[in-house]
């Protein structure tokens, strides 16, 4: 099945190259706010207008995210989310949807404790598409990057408004599926990007490469998605759904009737402003 997994990133991006548009990546954290409702919003995000979907493997020290997908980990391990669990919820998904892409996103530490070999085999037969591992430098790539590629995994990597002509081929080179440009510099979730700069960006990058190029961080709104999305081939948008589901959340802290729905309202909201974009680097 290796192959098969990166061949649905291509034949996605392919996809939404031919309709002229840019793609909708959403990242939520798996087990958040608990298993089943988890699951409810993952199954979920492809009507909505989901694309590419990102799942986050929870960890107890999430450095490079903000404060709400920080509080979206400590929400999942709460209630009992394990890397097994994870893992089974991409299978449950995978029975009822075999074209949308996942990404699995997060840090080495949660793989490495799972063991790699485990995980790279555990996460083909689940049918993940690829991993986005935040604290895994290219420096590092025999670790766990070539040996996902190896697996039939993409490995998708990260380039910053820091990440200068001279270093970019070093990120760029093992990279598969697509690049992911984080638009500002910071955490996640806590400013906005500029249309402009990142066009500028997004060109700079595919000089480089052939890949598509997502842009994310600081994505709320569907008309910032509308703006991005004529400057690159896929927006990405994490913390504004992870917010979405606090938001829905009962004073205790439990998931209510609406919290899978909130999420759900909010994508088909960014996809709306999306799909009215006109055509940009994905054209």
């Amino acid at each position: 099945m290796g192959p098969v997994t990166v061949a649905r990133l291509d034949a996605r991006f392919a996809a939404l190259k031919s309709q002229g548009r840019a793609g909708l990546v959403t990242f939520v954290t798996a087990g958040d706010p608990d298993p089943a409702t988890s699951q409810a919003i993952l199954d979920g995000l492809p009507a909505a207008g989901a694309d590419v979907i990102e799942l986050g493997m929870p960890f107890t020290d999430p450095m490079a995210d903000g404060p709400a997908i920080q509080a979206a980990s400590l929400r999942a391990l709460k209630a009992g989310q394990t890397m097994v669990k994870t893992l089974a919820m991409v299978r449950a998904f995978r029975a009822k949807d075999a074209d949308t892409p996942i990404v699995l996103m997060g840090y080495y530490n949660p793989i490495f404790s799972y063991g790699r070999e485990r995980f790279l085999a555990d996460a083909v037969e689940a049918g993940v598409d690829g991993l986005i591992v935040v604290d895994l430098p290219p420096e590092e790539d025999d670790e766990l990057c070539l040996p996902a590629l190896e697996a039939g995994l993409a490995f998708i990597r990260l380039a910053t408004p820091t990440t200068d002509d001279k270093r970019l081929p070093k990120v760029l080179a093992n990279t598969s599926g697509f690049v992911y440009y984080v638009s500002i510099t910071g955490v996640t979730g806590t400013a906005t990007p500029d249309p402009k700069r990142v066009a500028a960006a997004v060109g700079r990058i595919k000089a480089h490469t052939e890949l598509p190029v997502a842009v994310g961080f600081g994505v709320k709104t569907a008309e910032q998605a509308r703006e991005l999305a004529t400057a690159s081939d896929a927006v990405v948008v994490g913390s504004a759904l992870v917010g979405a589901v606090a938001n829905s959340l009962d004073s205790a802290g439990k998931a209510t009737d609406t919290t899978a729905d909130d999420v759900h309202t909010l994508v088909r909201s960014l996809a709306e402003g999306i799909h009215s974009a006109p055509a940009g680097a994905a054209a």
